[in-house]
């Protein structure tokens, strides 16, 4: 199967060495994203902005591939702080309508950049 690395215009610059996402024959794999502003480098203010932010940059890297938040089979969800869940939750339904996405939310020590939310996406090109 064919491989394509991924490099969305609209999304921050990776921190460190690795791709936006990976498209292996009909399914993208995305790395995780950050609440970073792609014009500025910068971190959102909060878990609230940064989780705006980082649904953003997905979407951005899932357009760059020809496919949309519709295509999202899976999403995995790290959180500075689990007592975020809630305010998350509103957010990411926002994005998430209809059909949503199996999902998977974890609590971590740590974020790069101090960041208080990621998200990781898998994604297939429908039929």
């Amino acid at each position: 199967m064919k491989r394509t690395t991924i490099a969305a215009k609209n999304a921050p610059a990776a921190v460190g060495p690795y791709s936006h996402a990976v498209q292996v024959g009909d399914t993208l794999y995305t790395s995780g994203q950050l609440g970073l502003d792609p014009a500025t480098g910068k971190m959102a203010e909060g878990v609230e902005a940064q989780a705006t932010q980082a649904l953003n940059n997905l979407k951005a890297i899932l357009e760059e591939a020809g496919l949309t938040l519709a295509n999202v089979v899976k999403t995995t969800v790290f959180l500075n702080d689990i007592a975020d869940f809630a305010k998350i939750n509103k957010i990411y339904g926002e994005y998430f309508t209809g059909e949503t996405p199996a999902r998977s939310c974890v609590q971590v020590a740590a974020l790069p950049m101090g960041g208080l939310f990621e998200i990781e996406a898998v994604a297939v090109k429908a039929e």
